[in-house]
């Protein structure tokens, strides 16, 4: 928005009028701010925004609509879309307040007088349109609508002669003189028929958008010259704007000991694997965090129309995972007609909605712009793309997140390519520093464990377990008033147990629960809900009696069931105890040379070979500092805003050494550009040798404190031909143990958890066969809310172990591990939760905690738990 504003400024916007230098005066303006834009590529002025997939290409356009209405007085807006999909699109986005994705949100001029929106389907209905009744006019066109010309070679209808407004639509719109023109996925209109409608529609501005400023020819790429603004799909990974990609193949895989045919199948069968694998994660990720769940799907890309068919009959045959996916595949390709075509698209534009059960997608190059969908998450590519557009187009089909944002876990934010056989030119593009797959984002499919099929499985506490199992006694009850009457007293039970989590704000302790006054207040509560129910409010004396009845026994249960939890809000203090001392750059070892610029072309079938002068096609910032600041402000341990002095000095010194040998701005200009990823880490690791982080303070959380937390249940996934194991099992190798699920508990606070070590394991037997502990606990996802690194990253310790006269929050570690960052910052944010828990408890008859960190070298069956916990205290 900041470059609009900056050349709307500067443009005239308006007409020529006869100028026949006008269009070299706007680009001269233009260039003298945005050297990339070398040429309008028409005959108006029009500006490229290169921006990545999945970032609000859309917004943006919405944006720019309301700045040149708003403050520029525009009132005529012309948009156009490339296909049918994106033109259905765009009219929702800016036509229906209601929809969630609507451009003008909080924008209150729109509300009151909301614009004209005029499409390639109603234009011809103007007079019942009333055009004039808002000042703001947007027209959402699909190109074939003033591209193409109709069956016979008649004259296309928007060029027909319209009685109401004295001529053709076509000229009436070329010939406003507010006319601005806005081209979503804009490498569409290059041909020359486009460039032409579009020329004789002569707006007074053109704004394009696409995520692949280039047009492909003759098997190679040329850049638009008209760009101003390029945000990269790299850029985009690397800011968490989008998914990772990555990309996944078999460890030691040879593809050219298979057919073709045999790799078809094997990557088939690794997506899906992965594609179910990612299916356990995300429903794991939404159990814990109370979110809505996604269904993923797996995007296959086939060479053609046959090859697609034998595909789909591959997957839906008995061979390919006993039929199971037979119903759950469709293909969509251009050869496809009528109810068949009509059935798949309706597919596609549900495939978010958990109803519908499709899980593969077969394409023959059809799903490009347009189709945006957030649940894609395997991509199989059996076809090779011939073009960077073609390959980041598919790609982006599946960048953007689900939940909005990035949400921490890799398995929810990533998309991943199956390439068993592409899989070293992949590695190779990785060093490239523009490639949206990065090095660490390589990684080997486990065979072992993608064969095995997974399930969720949820750990309730004990309190709900039992809930469970009176549910399923009463269900198998045969006597109709022994059924009604063990129902009435489990939905009492279920009413306290869903109120006295509630509690914790008011009363100090799960003791007061037992209170005649917290009595009161938690029948009261109840009561206040069964009369707001018209089914149950008739029934309310009798409820109430009934759980007056149960109270006190159900509260003892829940209480004998728990272990004494605050819910503490830890917040670091706003004193900032991190940063970089004041340092002058060590230059000593930077003396990068200019590369070469000149691009050798060869000519297949002549052998002739032509040179480029690359150079002049060079996209640059507005200084050589800014190139090399932008590069630093991508580690995780600059902040912009604090540090922005510190890095202009350090960049501006690293360009003075480069100017002191070398003697031309254009050969500094190549250094920098060309080394700038390698200049960047240069710094950044002497940046690093003055770096100083303190453990912030934490603020008194007081008022934050709540008494108690219920038990969160526990979801992970289990192999679904692997049994449960008794916590005694012996398994080997000790590495599978991570996989297993154990049960046989009689202290714990859950019936199941699994362990993510041996000495995790090793420990739990420790608490169960050890006098000293009354209860213990593996906390699950969100039972503490405890926060280290800058409050940016969650801490879940390994055990809660409750003791007589003390409650344990206890971690086990590697013992080179112990002296790390991450573990230190843990435990000072632990040890701070443990003082402030003290403090609170200590003040209403609660244990005091303290927290321990062992080294798992000393986790020993055989080890006693108090002597662990005095010897390892912190």
């Amino acid at each position: 928005m900041r470059i609009l504003m900056q050349l709307a400024d500067e443009l005239e916007l308006q007409k020529p009028d006869g100028d026949e230098n006008f269009l070299q005066k706007e680009l001269d303006k233009v260039k003298a701010e945005f050297p990339t834009c070398e040429d309008f590529e028409r005959t108006f002025p029009s500006l490229c925004f290169a921006l990545a997939t999945g970032v609000g290409k859309t917004r943006l356009a919405g944006a720019f609509v309301a700045y040149l209405y708003l403050e520029k007085g525009i009132k005529n807006f012309f948009i156009l879309a490339p296909n049918l999909t994106i033109y259905n699109k765009l009219i929702e986005d800016f036509s229906n307040p209601s929809h969630p994705k609507y451009v003008f949100q909080g924008l209150g001029e729109f509300m009151n007088n909301p614009p004209n929106i005029i499409t390639g389907d109603n234009y011809q209905e103007v007079p019942r349109l009333k055009l004039f009744s808002s000042d703001l006019n947007i027209n959402v066109f699909n190109i074939s609508k003033i591209n193409a010309e109709t069956r016979g070679g008649a004259t296309p209808k928007i060029r027909s002669m319209s009685e109401y407004l004295g001529e053709s639509y076509f000229n009436y719109l070329s010939g406003l003189e507010d006319l601005v023109m806005i081209m979503d996925e804009s490498h569409h209109y290059r041909a020359a028929r486009g460039m032409e409608v579009l020329n004789e529609l002569n707006p007074i501005l053109g704004l394009e958008l696409t995520a692949t400023p280039q047009v492909e020819r003759s098997s190679s790429s040329i850049k638009f010259k008209n760009v101003v603004y390029e945000y990269s799909l790299a850029k985009a990974i690397r800011d968490g704007f989008v998914k990772e990609p990555a990309i996944a193949t078999k460890k030691d895989f040879d593809p050219t000991q298979f057919t073709e045919e045999e790799m078809d199948r094997i990557k088939l069968e690794d997506g899906v694997r992965l594609h179910e694998d990612t299916k356990v994660a995300l429903d794991i990720f939404a159990r814990d965090n109370n979110v809505s769940s996604v269904k993923p799907f797996v995007l296959v890309v086939a060479k053609d129309t046959n090859h697609a068919g034998k595909l789909k009959a591959l997957i839906q045959s008995n061979a390919f995972f006993d039929g199971y996916y037979a119903d759950k595949v469709i293909e969509v390709h251009s050869n496809q007609k009528g109810s068949e075509k009509d059935e798949n698209i309706a597919q596609l534009v549900s495939l978010e909605s958990t109803y519908n059960k499709i899980e593969i997608v077969i394409h023959v190059n059809m799903l490009k712009e347009g189709w945006d969908v957030t649940n894609l998450y395997t991509i199989v590519p059996l076809r090779t793309a011939t073009s960077l557009t073609l390959r980041e187009q598919t790609i982006g089909r599946g960048l953007r997140l689900p939940y909005g944002k990035r949400t921490g876990d890799s398995k929810v934010d990533r998309l991943t390519i199956v390439a068993h056989d592409r899989f070293q030119e992949i590695v190779d593009a990785a060093n490239d520093p523009n490639s949206i797959i990065r090095k660490e984002n390589i990684i080997e499919i486990d065979d072992t464990e993608l064969r095995q099929r997974k399930e969720v499985i949820t750990s309730p506490s004990l309190a709900d377990e039992k809930t469970r199992e009176q549910e399923a006694a009463i269900e198998a009850m045969t006597k109709p008033e022994e059924k009604a009457a063990a129902k009435r007293k489990l939905d009492a039970r279920k009413s306290i147990l869903s109120v006295l989590p509630e509690m914790n704000t008011t009363v100090k302790s799960v003791h007061d629960l037992s209170k005649e006054e917290t009595r009161k207040a938690v029948v009261e509560k109840i009561k206040d809900r069964i009369q707001a129910d018209p089914q149950t409010q008739l029934f309310v004396e009798d409820q109430v009696k009934e759980i007056e009845e149960i109270y006190n026994e159900t509260v003892e249960e829940f209480t004998q069931q728990l272990i004494e939890i605050p819910r503490i809000s830890i917040v670091p203090s706003q004193e900032q105890k991190h940063g970089f001392r004041e340092f002058d750059l060590d230059t000593s070892k930077m003396n990068f040379q200019p590369s070469s610029e000149e691009i050798m072309v060869r000519v297949l079938q002549t052998g002739e070979i032509e040179t480029i002068d690359a150079s002049q096609q060079r996209v640059v910032f507005d200084s050589v500092e800014n190139m090399i600041v932008n590069e630093l402000i991508n580690f995780p341990e600059i902040d912009y805003d604090e540090q922005a002095q510190m890095l202009f000095k350090l960049a501006g010194q690293a360009v003075t050494h480069f100017r002191s040998y070398l003697a031309e701005e254009d050969k500094v200009l190549n250094v920098v550009q060309n080394n700038k990823r390698i200049i960047g880490k240069y710094i950044h690791t002497q940046m690093m040798e003055h770096f100083y982080y303190e453990a912030p303070d934490f603020e008194e959380p007081v008022l934050s404190v709540r008494s108690f937390s219920k038990i969160e249940p526990h979801n992970f996934s289990k192999y679904q031909e692997d049994s449960i194991h008794d916590l005694r099992d012996t398994i080997i190798p000790t590495s599978a143990i991570r996989s297993k699920v154990f049960t046989g508990f009689r202290k714990a606070c859950h019936n199941l958890y699994k362990f993510d070590s041996k000495t995790e394991k090793d420990f739990a037997i420790i608490c169960e066969q050890d006098d000293d502990c009354l209860k213990w606990l593996r906390p699950a996802h969100n039972q503490f809310t405890i926060y280290y690194r800058h409050n940016s990253k969650r801490y879940q310790p390994d055990f809660v172990v409750e003791t007589a006269d003390t409650i344990y929050m206890i971690e086990t570690k590697k013992e080179n591990e112990m002296e790390s960052q991450d573990v230190q910052d843990k435990a000072r944010a632990a040890v701070e939760y443990c003082a402030h828990a003290t403090s609170f408890t200590s003040q209403h008859g609660g244990k005091p905690w303290q927290y321990v960190l062992i080294p798992h070298g000393v986790v020993q069956v055989n080890m006693g738990l108090r002597r662990l916990a005095e010897q390892y205290s912190v």
